[in-house]
């Protein structure tokens, strides 16, 4: 058996690329100024650190999922026809997003409505997208909020 060339394909690897989002959003007040950050890596190189305003009235768990919407949005934006072959991991502190959006929890808030249908087919959109909670000194680590 003969050795592959130097330019054929690394096997290895997967042939889905990976990328994870770190995301956080509050508001100051509840309701009040909302706000969110989020990051987007892909090996380990980063590839968007963006912060986000959402004007007055917004609450932390509507800011929340705004952040999260808008990460989405960027990556499928960033990756065009591509898309639908990224595997995503999403890290978050917000309980109520996360478990809502995998189905744990209820929306009983009919106020999020709109935004969990929003980000839901969002993440359709990729190949495969894992949503994982982390302590919220991870956000704070990462973000700086």
């Amino acid at each position: 058996m003969s050795p592959e060339p130097a330019d054929a394909p690394d096997r290895s690897k997967s042939a889905y690329p990976s990328f994870q989002i770190v995301f956080d959003g509050g508001a100051l007040g509840n309701p009040g100024k909302g706000y969110g950050s989020y990051e987007i890596t892909s090996n380990g190189d980063v590839l968007c650190h963006n912060r986000e305003d959402y004007g007055d009235g917004v609450t932390n768990n509507q800011a929340e999922y705004l952040t999260l919407i808008h990460a989405l949005r960027w990556l499928a934006d960033h990756l065009g026809d591509r898309r639908g072959t990224a595997k995503v991991l999403v890290n978050g502190d917000s309980k109520l997003v996360l478990f809502q959006l995998l189905k744990k929890w209820k929306l009983k808030h009919e106020g999020l409505r709109p935004l969990y249908t929003e980000a839901s087919g969002l993440m359709r959109e990729f190949f495969k997208v894992d949503l994982v909670w982390h302590p919220r000194a991870r956000s704070v680590a990462r973000l700086g909020h």
